[in-house]
């Protein structure tokens, strides 16, 4: 299979993705959003800081973006970042294709988007958690992006380091139940610096923003991420299937096997 044809895949995949975010987003995360904005609206009336003026309000108190123009965006904006992430999900599966455990491209799939969303969407969520638009101050902004970053970057780069001890650990005559007990003590000993050592995010919760609110929010946004992965390793995984079918069962036929039976 030519790369052009697997990076299309990824494409598709990425579409078919974005699209699964883009409903969660719709029926999970925006009933949270609202329920925010009900808490800044409320702090506003009270002479507390509202939302941010560029989108909340200007001058009677109007919105300049209403909230259904702002949905809009959003699941056009999750569609176009998870087309972005399957071109870059189907440079790296056939960059690693015979690296990734599993015997089948759909297996390997798997894999590598369960290991995505590890390293890129879950750590990060549990060092620099996101919050609800009630929750956050502008000017920590800065600060809370490039922590952010530094956690992805940290997971992505744990990802890589982990085969390549196993790849040592291998080289050495290690059984493979060992191998796995090895690998899994990497990752929790790497992840737990992760967690203590980078600080957290510098924002604090205002006393208004109920505890369930926050936790609805960030298990929503987290839900949005996971169904993206999700769905983008088993689309991906299944059109590469597909693609690989009449390959094995061309190799069938020639080795007198199975197929050749059913062709027959």
């Amino acid at each position: 299979m030519s790369f052009g044809s697997v990076l299309r895949r990824g494409v598709l995949a990425g579409v078919c993705a974005g699209l699964a975010a883009a409903v969660v987003i719709w029926l999970v995360v925006e009933p949270v959003i609202r329920r925010a904005l009900a808490v800044e609206d409320a702090r506003s009336l009270h002479g507390g800081q509202s939302a941010p003026l560029a989108l909340h309000a200007h001058g009677d108190g109007e919105p300049l973006v209403s909230r259904a123009a702002q949905v809009v965006g959003g699941a056009v904006t999750s569609v176009l970042v998870a087309v972005a992430v399957g071109v870059i999900f189907a440079v790296v599966f056939a960059r690693l294709r015979d690296r990734l455990p599993e015997r089948g491209d759909f297996g390997r799939s798997m894999v590598l988007a369960a290991v995505a969303f590890s390293a890129v969407s879950l750590l990060p969520a549990l060092k620099i958690p996101s919050n609800p638009p009630a929750v956050g101050d502008p000017a920590t902004v800065g600060r809370r992006t490039m922590l952010y970053a530094v956690v992805l970057l940290l997971g992505v780069a744990i990802a890589l380091v982990v085969p390549i001890v196993d790849r040592w650990v291998a080289g050495r005559g290690t059984t493979a139940p060992t191998r796995w007990a090895l690998d899994t003590v990497a990752v929790v000993v790497l992840v737990a610096l992760v967690l203590v050592l980078v600080p957290g995010s510098p924002d604090t919760v205002p006393a208004d923003v109920p505890a369930a609110l926050l936790w609805d929010f960030r298990l929503a946004s987290l839900a949005q991420l996971a169904v993206m992965w999700l769905t983008l390793g088993l689309v991906f995984g299944l059109l590469m299937e597909r693609a690989a079918a009449p390959r094995r069962a061309a190799e069938d036929v020639a080795q007198g096997g199975p197929s050749a039976s059913v062709s027959a």
